[in-house]
């Protein structure tokens, strides 16, 4: 097992934790298992590291209790890894790695709820495409159960996400100055209004946000919207997909996307940036019935 290159203070939470994964390769590790890549040589492709440096850091990994490893194979025997319960905490860090590089490293500094098509957020959903997504992903839903992001019974599913809805938690006072976050109940709104034809096409409309649960549940009661919302707030969704997010009243937010996901979990579609909603609604629709 590698050994820290510093002796870390030991009465520094920061510290403790750079010292299990300080170098970078271990969180990009944690990346790629939250992505669904749980064998060696997936990881190895996905990383371009040696395969000595991701034993190593896998092994680390493995010691500090973060992810855990189960044969698939004998003669030989091969693993397929995933995070702990302690590997899937890390996964707030990630995101707001990603939403701090894609600010202020891929971008000016500027807030804001959206992306232009060439930026590279835009082309990292876009490149979701032909991929699936993995398989353990049951996110707390506004039916009171854990749910599936994808559904497996129909013909395919419309997920869109949102950054939040107004009712019943106040939003942010500075919500409408950022570019992209309004328009969450409307959006939802419009996929309420075409309920029974999604229905009737045998296609599952799930929205998103990272909100929490009980916030959902009110909001879905109040505008009585019959399709199920699902609540990210441990970011699971997010990190697994690489979503762009924006940081607005202390919390990761969605920025607005759809897709369209076949019944084997393969993202068939993607509509990002979003701009226009009723025309969002209806590119979902016309996508996922062709699907």
């Amino acid at each position: 097992m590698r050994r820290s290159s510093f002796a870390p203070e030991a009465d520094c939470a920061v510290a403790q934790a750079l010292a299990v994964v300080g170098d970078g390769w271990e969180l990009l590790i944690v990346r790629d298992l939250a992505r669904g890549l749980d064998r060696f040589d997936l990881l190895a492709d996905s990383l371009r590291i040696s395969r000595k440096v991701l034993t190593e850091r896998l092994t680390g990994l493995l010691d500090n209790g973060i992810a855990e490893r189960t044969p698939y194979q004998v003669r030989p025997t091969r693993y397929a890894y995933r995070l702990t319960a302690r590997g899937r905490a890390l996964l707030p860090v990630l995101v707001a790695l990603q939403d701090w590089g894609d600010r202020w490293l891929l971008d000016d500094g500027e807030l804001t709820g959206t992306n232009t098509e060439d930026e590279l957020p835009a082309q990292r959903l876009h490149e979701l495409v032909g991929h699936r997504i993995p398989t353990d992903l049951l996110l707390p839903a506004t039916n009171g159960e854990q749910v599936d992001v994808v559904s497996g019974e129909a013909r395919a599913t419309v997920l869109f996400g949102y950054p939040a809805t107004g009712r019943p938690a106040p939003l942010p006072d500075d919500w409408k100055d950022i570019a992209g976050a309004h328009g969450c109940t409307l959006e939802n709104r419009l996929f309420a209004e075409r309920s029974s034809e999604f229905a009737a096409a045998g296609i599952a409309v799930h929205g998103v946000s990272t909100q929490r649960p009980d916030e959902q549940s009110a909001f879905a009661e109040l505008e009585k919207i019959p399709h199920v919302l699902l609540s990210d707030v441990e970011l699971g969704l997010t990190a697994a997909l690489r979503l762009p997010t924006f940081r607005a009243g202390g919390i990761e937010r969605l920025k607005r996307f759809v897709l369209v996901a076949a019944p084997d979990r393969t993202v068939q579609a993607v509509r990002y940036p979003v701009t226009d909603l009723a025309d969002a609604v209806d590119w979902a629709a016309r996508t996922a019935t062709a699907s």
